[in-house]
């Protein structure tokens, strides 16, 4: 990776020397002036924050190299006390950037303190953000080379280390590396080869250093596929003869530089070729092995939608898939055949999920497909839908002849509709802030105001159906998208579920499928996304203002909490702190599940409070930055302050306060009139008259 191709603030190299922290990192340096601007350690848990001095190294093209170093030692006190410390570029007059990590970040950098006996590292979050604590010693290791061999088995090279040791190392030390796999979680041990290194340039030299070899030849071939991760158990006896037993974090895989981070092989296991790969697992980098079926046509397929992406990326070649997609167009339609795309692909829910779960139940006539973004085929495993995934060829014949299009968002523009194509469009909520033509500044990535609403009503005019949830979402549809063809005022087919009766067995099978607690009840916070706030287009920020500590301390005898974030946020948020408390479920397909195991909604400008509202139960919004999303990014359609149906609160104190008071009360004035003005129509039979209306005419 070149530096310029590297994010203005992301970490290049970060290393322990004696008792120093030295971090370098990348950065725009047009707006980082080393007199102003720090590196800050920030803890959440105790609101505390250590400013520490930069230095610049290097500058190409405007991206400048800086250093921090970190006395350890000088500041034990504060590392101390075992709380995660998250780390920003702060300046006085600029919003502050956390720092991002790189792949060379691990677990395996540490400083022991011998005085406290502490350890304190940095280490990368699930979101891929440089973070730093203490704790108790533990036994750190990693993987850095990996040889797939043709014969079903795996060559391991690593290292270990247990800091206590540097004051007492064991004479003998018994080792295991224990896959498990994610079918059965079983465990299998592989024994350890100790192994002699070169320390000359090994920035690792007082670690011990291992081999291994794992055969992955007993696998079941029934098993479509299956994935191991790793990690490493040791005993020995200490001065005292005493047994010591230690246990690893999964273990990182961190190839030297230069090296492949990605092998695959083509292996015959159980009598039949398999497909394994060995590849760093999310941002963490964790080590993780896959064994999946080879069949020729799958790897034809995937070679030719290889090929196909490149041809997309070329300007000329796409301009070719276009001209097939439209000549394709011109075939004769494929009669009752569906295609359905939910949230552009990402997800198996929504309106068009609830209209195809009842086309299934009472329509066999009709042909169904989803169109599935491939990064997201997982969420769609499992459940027995005609799968196609988004852009490939398959897809472009599938899309081009099919008879009815259903999605809650926008399609692509330069998708042409065919003359004989039906587009159903289901939207995905009842809108309180301002939408595509009535909005007066877009504060998105890589469009302006112009663009944006061009672009949105031109996708529009393909539009056939458009289905609305009540009365005023209709009028403000008509407007805000220049729809002029056939509204469904029918309620929306999502919501079904939501008025048929649930038992308490139900929900309690639900809660056990989530691992939540039968005794606890749950918060749903689920709140929308910020225009201004990006990584990139189709990537939003979002910094979770709702304080998950003083919520734990206060609600945890009695509640859960779950996040649901948007479809378009782009975070995943490190909850193990919060374990058994705080669980995210921004990634489950579904939220309709979420609102019926829940007793209490927090959210803030979401449409979800529409359909929770439906349920009859209580509601709070947390609108800490009311003032600029009403006034700056989106502006409201009505008086959102004097007609939403619960109380509006700006701060962790405030939402707590609220859990109390309202428990399961929503009987008010406020509730009523918000209920019979928006869910009205919602009566459980949303899809019937949907399909009735589009499908069956």
């Amino acid at each position: 990776m070149s530096e310029l191709e590297v994010s203005n603030h992301k970490v290049k190299e970060i290393e322990i020397k004696e008792n120093k922290l030295y971090i370098q990192f990348y950065f725009d340096e047009t707006l980082l002036s080393v007199e102003q601007w720090s590196l800050l350690f920030y803890s959440k848990d105790t609101d505390q924050c250590i400013h520490f001095s930069l230095a610049q190294i290097s500058s190409l093209d405007g991206l400048g190299l800086f250093e921090t170093v970190v006395d350890i030692e000088a500041y034990s006190w504060e590392f101390s006390q075992k709380v995660k410390w998250e780390i920003y570029v702060q300046s006085a007059d600029n919003p502050k950037k956390r720092l991002l990590s790189s792949e060379r970040v691990t677990g395996l950098l540490y400083y022991y303190y011998g005085k406290d006996n502490l350890v304190f590292f940095p280490y990368t979050t699930k979101r891929g953000e440089l973070a730093f604590k203490a704790s108790e010693p533990f036994l750190f290791a990693a993987i850095d080379k990996a040889i797939i061999r043709k014969d079903g088995s795996v060559f391991f090279t690593g290292y270990y280390d247990y800091p206590e040791w540097h004051k007492n190392e064991p004479s003998e030390i018994n080792g295991a590396l224990i896959m498990e796999n994610d079918i059965d979680n079983q465990l299998t041990p592989f024994s350890l080869e100790e192994k002699a290194m070169d320390n000359s340039k090994n920035r690792f030299s007082s670690y011990r250093r291992f081999e291994t070899n794992i055969d992955l030849t007993k696998e079941i071939s029934s098993i479509k596929n299956i994935h191991y991760s790793f990690h490493i158990e040791i005993s020995y006896r200490d001065e005292e003869e005493k047994r010591i037993d230690l246990k690893s974090n999964k273990l990182a895989y961190l190839p030297p530089n230069g090296e492949k981070y990605k092998q695959k092989k083509i292996c015959t296991i159980s009598q039949s070729k398999k497909r394994v790969k060995v590849r760093p697992k999310s941002v963490n980098k964790y080590l993780s092995i896959s064994v999946s079926p080879y069949y020729y046509k799958q790897q034809l397929y995937e070679s030719t939608s290889k090929l196909l992406k490149k041809w997309k990326n070329a300007n000329k070649l796409l301009f070719l898939y276009k001209v097939l997609f439209k000549v394709v167009g011109y075939f004769p339609a494929k009669k009752y055949t569906i295609v359905f795309e939910s949230y552009l692909g990402k997800q198996y829910s929504c309106n068009p999920r609830a209209i195809y779960e009842y086309i299934q139940n009472n329509h066999s006539e009709f042909k169904t497909y989803w169109s599935v973004n491939p990064r997201y085929l997982k969420n769609f495993e499992g459940k027995h839908l005609n799968v196609v995934p988004r852009f490939s060829i398959k897809w472009l014949f599938i899309m081009a002849r099919a008879d009815f299009w259903v999605s809650n968002s926008r399609l692509p523009l330069w998708i042409p509709k065919p003359k004989h194509t039906t587009y159903l469009q289901t939207w995905h909520g009842t809108p309180l802030k301002k939408l595509a033509a009535d909005m007066d500044e877009v504060h998105m990535p890589e469009t302006n105001t112009k663009m944006y609403k061009n672009n949105f009503l031109y996708e529009a005019k393909n539009w056939d159906y458009l289905i609305s949830p009540n009365a005023y979402s209709s009028e403000i549809f008509k407007s805000a998208f220049q729809f002029n063809k056939k509204m469904i005022e029918s309620g929306y087919p999502r919501n079904d579920i939501l008025h048929k009766n649930h038992s308490k067995e139900e929900i309690d099978k639900m809660k056990e499928k989530f691992s939540i607690p039968l005794d606890k009840k749950v918060l749903l916070y689920a709140p929308t996304w910020r225009d201004d706030q990006f990584y990139k287009k189709g990537k939003y920020k979002f910094d979770l203002e709702l304080d998950l500590h003083k919520l734990r301390k206060e609600l945890e005898d009695e509640f859960v909490v779950i996040l649901r974030m948007h479809y378009l946020v782009a975070e995943n948020f490190d909850l193990s702190p919060y374990k058994g408390f705080a669980y995210d479920f921004s990634n489950y397909e579904d939220i309709r599940e979420l609102y019926l195991i829940s007793e209490i909604l927090i959210t803030d400008y979401s449409s979800v409070f529409f359909d929770y509202g439906n349920l009859k139960r209580p509601m709070i919004f947390f609108v800490y930055d009311i003032e600029s999303y009403r006034d700056k990014l989106r502006g409201f359609y009505f008086d959102f302050e004097k007609t939403a149906p619960g109380p509006l609160v700006k701060t962790t104190e405030e939402v707590i306060a609220s859990v109390h008071e309202l428990k399961d009360s929503v009987s008010s004035q406020k509730f009523n009139d918000f209920y019979n003005k928006f869910c009205y129509l919602e009566d459980g039979h949303a899809s019937s008259r949907v399909v009735n209306e589009v499908f069956l005419k």
